[in-house]
């Protein structure tokens, strides 16, 4: 992002006491998994410091819980950057892999993969372990939003080859399921291994704190990669969207953009303020209105790590070279068929 672009967010969240154990056991995790097996790649990959965005969303995860939170975190983000660069090659494959990330948690918890490869086999680890302790209400809400972002990216790929720039409301609807928000709200109940209740799940005003929430991060995002959007001719991105439907300059679509973040994020101040009165309302108990107000906290931390770790991480302030560099050279192919995978 233009690193100068700097956003006023009233609270501030923690950063877990395990990651520096938890980054090592990941890089060794991604190492054994196939992901990245030469000493640059890994060096390129270590820069984006995905561990410290794990330690800052869900900083109060406990030490294994952090370190699995951390392999599948990097796993959704490896999803992202091996679907962008393989479609040209071969979209196929891509739509294969995809099916087959969305069918994984719909099976039995420790079912093989029937597609194996690095990112198939890694997924159905990770997710045996996410349904550790959790309810089928959980896993399917989350496994539904979790298709929902993996969809939405099929849906993006095939977009992006055709080059044309997408409508503000269907870019921001469909924004919301590519940032990976969704499913990633949902894991703060299992990163605390709580559950909030389903009828405040379903309660509209819960719905419209989680989409505030989501926006607040997805355009906060936009901003800060819109320059390496521009660089790559993707027009997936707020500021894009905005300067080319609104025929302005590059200052003016930035400037838009972050009225547009402000909004959400004053949309999330006030909503958030209503919830205890929904929890009277519906006469919740104790332990399911604690839920929800660490449901809540947790929504925060998500946007005030988030940012915080952007400002930090390789991914957007490395040099723009590295920047340009990181999806085709840090990371192998994991879409193809593995024969070769370390035994785990």
């Amino acid at each position: 992002m233009p690193q100068d672009v700097l956003f006023a967010i009233p609270f501030e969240a923690p950063v877990s006491p395990f990651l520096k154990c938890g980054r090592s056991r990941h890089l060794d995790w991604v190492r054994d998994r196939g992901f990245v097996t030469t000493d640059e790649g890994m060096r390129e990959y270590a820069a984006w410091d995905l561990p410290q965005a794990v330690a800052r969303t869900y900083p109060y995860a406990a030490a294994d819980d952090q370190y699995m939170l951390m392999n599948w975190f990097s796993l959704a983000f490896l999803v992202n950057y091996q679907f962008d660069v393989a479609a040209p090659e071969h979209p196929d494959r891509v739509a294969e892999i995809a099916r087959e990330l969305i069918t994984i948690p719909f099976r039995e918890p420790g079912t093989p993969p029937d597609i194996t490869s690095p990112i198939t086999l890694a997924w159905a680890e990770v997710w045996a372990w996410m349904c550790d302790g959790t309810s089928v209400m959980w896993q399917n809400r989350f496994a539904a939003n979790w298709a929902r972002f993996l969809a939405a990216h099929a849906t993006e790929v095939r977009a992006s080859a055709s080059g044309e720039v997408p409508d503000l409301d269907v870019y921001r609807v469909m924004r919301r399921n590519t940032i990976g928000i969704p499913h990633s709200l949902d894991a703060i109940e299992r990163s605390r291994r709580f559950e909030v209740p389903a009828q405040i799940q379903a309660h509209p005003l819960m719905r419209r704190l989680r989409e505030a929430a989501t926006d607040t991060i997805a355009y906060m995002n936009d901003i800060h990669s819109f320059e390496r959007a521009e660089r790559r001719g993707d027009p997936h991105n707020l500021v894009v969207v905005l300067r080319h439907r609104l025929g302005c300059s590059r200052d003016i679509a930035v400037r838009e953009a972050t009225r547009m973040t402000y909004e959400q994020l004053d949309t999330f101040m006030t909503l958030q303020a209503y919830m205890p009165q929904i929890c009277e309302e519906l006469g919740l108990g104790g332990p399911d209105r604690t839920a929800v107000e660490m449901s809540v906290e947790g929504m925060r931390n998500w946007i005030r790590g988030n940012y915080d770790w952007g400002l930090n991480s390789g991914r957007y302030a490395a040099p723009q070279a590295a920047l340009d560099r990181l999806v085709p050279g840090c990371v192998d192919d994991l879409l193809g068929p593995t024969a070769d995978l370390r035994a785990r």
